[in-house]
């Protein structure tokens, strides 16, 4: 009898599993709160405008060690796919005397093995996927990050 039991429990548990817990009501149980967006998933939602670039081209100061730095300009219209890097006429080392932009890091020549490469390692070829434009728009969460030097003992 009671293998019966273990087996019809384990038979529930994998019904549920497999097709999600279930209120008393019938209702399916939301098991994660949404987060952003629309209740549901599929309505459109107004999508609010860019925030307006900063084009100062001004350096920032960086948070922490090792933070990729802001883009100081506007990227509209910059193209990155595979065979295009706008970024590259201006960043890439034989190029950033006559633009007057900083040469990307040397860091970004290096593969995952740590081998130098003679041009840009292709995990570090989509500039964006670290950096962002700096853009004028008030932040979307409450930021209480303090710098490591302000915080701990004084000397």
């Amino acid at each position: 009898m009671r293998s019966w039991t273990l087996l019809g429990a384990a038979l529930a548990a994998s019904l549920v599993l497999a097709f999600g817990a279930v209120s008393q009501e019938g209702a399916p149980v939301k098991i994660v709160p949404r987060l952003t967006g629309t209740a549901d998933p599929m309505a459109l939602d107004k999508v609010p405008a860019l925030g307006r670039p900063i084009v100062d081209d001004v350096k920032r100061m960086r948070n922490y060690p090792e933070q990729p730095p802001v883009i100081p300009h506007s990227i509209d219209g910059y193209q990155l796919t595979l065979n295009t890097n706008r970024c590259m006429d201006c960043h890439k080392r034989e190029f950033t005397e006559g633009s007057g932009a900083p040469m990307i890091s040397v860091t970004h020549f290096q593969d995952r093995d740590g081998q130098v490469l003679s041009d840009v390692t292709p995990r570090r070829y989509f500039c964006t996927a670290c950096h962002v434009q700096q853009t004028d728009v008030a932040p979307l969460v409450l930021n209480r990050f303090q710098d490591a030097k302000d915080i701990g003992r004084k000397p």
